[in-house]
């Protein structure tokens, strides 16, 4: 055989390679994409039953077609405290059974007739293509996504069986592997090279086909599959490094249960060559089990290993919970406890981009009661002249702009994934409630710093119109629950309830100016402390406006837009913006 055909079959080994990974991506996100409300509600049922943690994950990776993505995502979930560390150990279990299925689908696709499993497979690949790219329904392109995907599977396949072929016929390669027997190098080997690779899917796949060429013997193929269990949990260790501490103890989880798992196996086979002699080997056994059929042999031998590894683990759980708590402790608290940080949000849920809008949603919804909260102290604040909450307040506000800034980062990276038409939608007027939201802290912000001019000049509002302001932040803090409604359901009927109140601030704030004046007429308040007041009043109004926005905005997703009333309102806010930057630019802080 010439140089030539060793380096073509070299370089088809490399292209199938790639192309299965391709089709893994592709399929997942196709998936993820078409079924993505379907994914949330899987992994929102997560409960302290350990077969349903189990199940969600076999399910999960089965569709997916990735044990390491399944296992990525279980890590952010438990970094924003979606999942508990049990709860992940579980759904970690079920991944490494879900895995076994792209197994299945690679010894199928070698199966032989009189046309080849394979080729059929494989012209999906075709057929997903010719959907993806004349299709106009966005949920129909998907589904041609996931042909195409699942097609190109096969062709992965193809080329790294006919590169394996070749291999066989060159006494060399086969003298080489052949003195490679010893279990514990061949674990090894297949370790680095699933590490290299970062899929236990490529691995297996590729041990399957160079068993089925006889390039290696089945006994070698089951070890290089150990071995690829191990190799596996570099994904989740990577993702685990520079997380949370529950994070990386999750990783640390996948990695003892595969180790234990790969353990207990090898010496189970160790035992049944010492008291056979020799004679009987996991590769004897399965040959009899599933004779003619080396293909099936090493598919079965992969699933069997995972389901009795967690079969043995699984009572375990909570053993192994303690264990990892151990090795990992809690670190001490650190010196700044009031640290801005996220509460929802995570860098490694975005490898399920449908889950991690849901959670972008949710710490938008925390944004949005940290706003209110600080409107309230504020309120406070200048009613009583009591500054005792003060610092409170100044951390709220520190944390409202790094809200600010980190969720627009996630949202920014997020958009760039393979997205839900409704998940986009959301996400673009996303960028629109962030800013509506830290303006509200902004204007909270204004009326501390009156406060504070109050308190310098030795004065405060008569009881008059600290009953006003009180009942106007009723009125808002009314309009709020009604606008959270909203936001969280999706309800659009809600969203003309919130229009109703925010109409009657809009009247209200109109009276608590002209009682100002006539407080004034009557000497019973100062013009300092009346700039004070019809500036508080402005501040409130405006952030009744800017709550509004945020009810409004789910016009843009969660139905046809009925009229552009939230653009009409976002105006209405801004030219309110500019007059009042005009007419009190002396007592208010520049917008951040």
């Amino acid at each position: 055989m010439s140089a030539s055909e060793v380096a073509t079959s070299l370089l088809m080994l490399i292209a199938g390679i790639g192309v299965f990974l391709v089709a893994c991506k592709l399929m997942s996100s196709s998936l993820e994409a078409l079924g993505s409300n379907k994914l949330k509600a899987l992994f929102a049922k997560t409960s302290k039953s350990k077969l349903v943690g189990v199940g969600i994950g076999t399910v999960a990776t089965a569709a997916i077609q990735s044990s390491g993505a399944t296992t990525v995502m279980v890590i952010g979930f438990v970094n924003a405290g979606i999942m508990t560390l049990a709860q992940a150990t579980t759904v970690i279990m079920g991944a490494n059974i879900g895995t076994t299925i792209t197994g299945q689908i690679v010894a199928l696709g070698l199966f032989g007739s009189s046309i080849s499993t394979t080729v059929i497979f494989s012209a999906f690949a075709g057929i997903g293509a010719f959907i993806t790219l004349f299709a106009k329904k966005d949920s129909i392109r998907k589904i041609g996504g996931i042909l195409a995907g699942f097609g190109m599977l096969f062709v992965g396949l193809y080329l790294m069986s006919s590169s394996m072929e070749v291999f066989a016929e060159l006494d060399a390669v086969k003298t080489f592997l052949a003195s490679i027997s010893n279990p514990l190098l061949l674990v090894l080997i297949g370790m680095v090279l699933t590490a290299i690779v970062q899929s236990s899917s490529v691995m297996t796949s590729l041990a399957i086909s160079m068993v089925f060429s006889g390039l290696i013997s089945l006994d070698q193929g089951i070890y290089l599959t150990l071995g690829s269990n191990i190799g596996s949990c570099m994904v989740t260790i990577i993702a685990g490094f520079g997380s949370s501490t529950n994070a990386k103890r999750t990783a640390l989880v996948h990695l003892i249960f595969n180790v234990v798992g790969v353990i207990v196996f090898m010496l189970v086979g160790m035992i049944i060559r010492l008291a056979s002699k020799g004679g009987v080997t996991f590769g004897t056994i399965f040959a009899k089990m599933f004779p003619n059929a080396l293909n099936t042999q090493m598919a079965m031998f992969h699933t069997i290993f995972n389901v009795v590894t967690v079969i043995l683990i699984l009572p375990l759980t909570n053993l192994l919970v303690k264990l990892v708590t151990k090795i990992i402790p809690d670190k001490k608290q650190p010196e700044d406890a009031n640290a801005p940080r996220l509460y929802y949000i995570d860098e490694h849920l975005l490898s399920t981009p449908p889950i991690a809008v849901q959670q972008t949603k949710n710490e938008i919804v925390n944004m949005a009661e940290l706003a209110m909260h600080n409107f309230d102290l504020s309120c406070d604040i200048i009613c009583k002249i009591d500054f005792s909450e003060v610092e409170n307040f100044r951390n709220n506000e520190n944390q409202l702009n790094f809200l600010n800034k980190e969720i627009v980062k996630f949202i920014i990276k997020l958009t760039k994934l393979e997205l839900s038409e409704s998940d986009r939608k959301f996400l673009s007027s996303a960028f629109h409630t962030i800013t509506d939201l830290e303006r509200v802290g902004d204007y909270a912000e204004n009326i501390v710093e009156y406060a504070e001019n109050l308190h310098a000049e030795n004065e405060k509002f008569s009881e008059d119109a600290i009953e006003e302001i009180r009942h106007m932040q009723e009125l808002i803090g009314n309009l709020y629950q009604e606008v959270m409604k909203a936001y969280v359901t999706n309800d659009l009927s809600v969203v003309d309830d919130a229009k109703e109140i925010e109409e009657s601030i809009d009247d209200f704030t109109d009276r608590m100016q002209e009682s100002h004046i006539r407080r004034l007429d009557e000497g019973i308040c100062t013009s300092d402390i009346g700039v004070q007041f019809m500036s508080l009043a402005s501040n409130a109004e405006r952030v009744a406006d800017h709550f509004m926005n945020v009810a409004e905005s789910i016009q843009t997703y969660a139905a046809q837009p009925q009229s552009n009333a939230h653009s009409q309102n976002a105006k209405k806010a801004q030219n309110k913006d500019k007059f009042y930057r005009g007419k009190n630019s002396k007592n208010k802080k520049k917008h951040k």
